[in-house]
C-alpha cells in the first residue's frame, strides 16, 4: 500500500518537474519475470524507469542508502535491495535472480554507474537474464533533469536473445550484454 501511495505521489511530482512522458508501457510484460535494462543519466533514474509501469520495479541500491533515516526506509518499501559498495556482489545478484524467479521485475543500469564515460557495460545484467530466464525489456531515458523540461522513457519489445544463449560460447555473456547495450542505443536513437 506505502508503495502505491509513493508511486502515485512520485507520479504526479515528476510529471510536473519534468514533464514526465512514457512510450511503450505496452512492451512489458504483465506477468512474469522481466528485467528493464535502462541507459543511467541520474539518480533520480530509478523513479523515472518504475514509476510509469504498473507492475512493482526492484531496484539494487548501495547498501548506505538504507541507513539513511527515513529515505532508507522509503526505498526498501519501494522494491530496493542492498549492494555492497564496490560492485555487485554474489548476495545481490542471488537476491536478483530469487526476485525474479518468483515472477517479479526488476530494474537494472548495465552501464553500473552514472554517466559512464566509456559507455562500457558490465556483465551483470547478462548473467542475471541469462541464470533468471526473464524477459528483457530495454529502455532508454531521454532529456535532462531540468525542472520544467521535459525527460522521456521509452520501453522496447523483450529482446530476444534464444540464439546467443543456446550458442553457450565463452564469450556469450559480453555477446548478450553488447545485445542489450545496442537495443537500448537503438532505442534512445529512434526518439530522440
Amino acid at each position: 500500500m506505502l508503495y502505491l501511495i509513493f508511486r502515485f505521489l512520485l507520479r504526479v511530482i515528476y510529471t510536473l518537474l519534468f514533464r514526465l512522458e512514457a512510450r511503450g508501457t505496452e512492451n512489458i510484460p504483465a506477468t512474469g519475470p522481466v528485467i528493464l535494462a535502462s541507459n543511467h543519466l541520474s539518480n533520480f533514474d530509478p523513479p523515472t524507469v518504475g514509476v510509469k509501469v504498473r507492475r512493482k520495479v526492484h531496484f539494487m541500491a548501495k547498501e548506505e542508502l538504507f541507513k539513511v533515516p527515513v529515505f532508507g526506509q522509503l526505498i526498501l518499501s519501494f522494491g530496493a535491495f542492498p549492494v555492497k559498495r564496490g560492485g555487485v556482489s554474489k548476495d545481490a545478484i542471488k537476491s536478483a535472480i530469487s526476485l525474479l524467479k518468483e515472477g517479479n521485475v526488476l530494474g537494472i543500469f548495465p552501464e553500473g554507474s552514472r554517466n559512464n564515460q566509456s559507455g562500457a557495460a558490465k556483465k551483470g545484467a547478462a548473467m542475471i537474464a541469462v541464470r533468471s530466464g526473464a524477459a528483457i525489456v530495454p529502455v532508454a531515458i531521454i532529456g535532462k533533469y531540468r525542472p520544467f523540461s521535459k525527460i522521456t522513457v521509452c520501453y522496447g519489445k523483450p529482446i530476444d536473445l534464444t540464439a546467443l544463449i543456446e550458442e553457450s560460447s565463452p564469450d556469450m555473456l559480453e555477446k548478450v550484454t553488447e545485445a542489450i547495450m545496442t537495443r537500448i542505443r537503438e532505442l534512445a536513437a529512434s526518439h530522440r
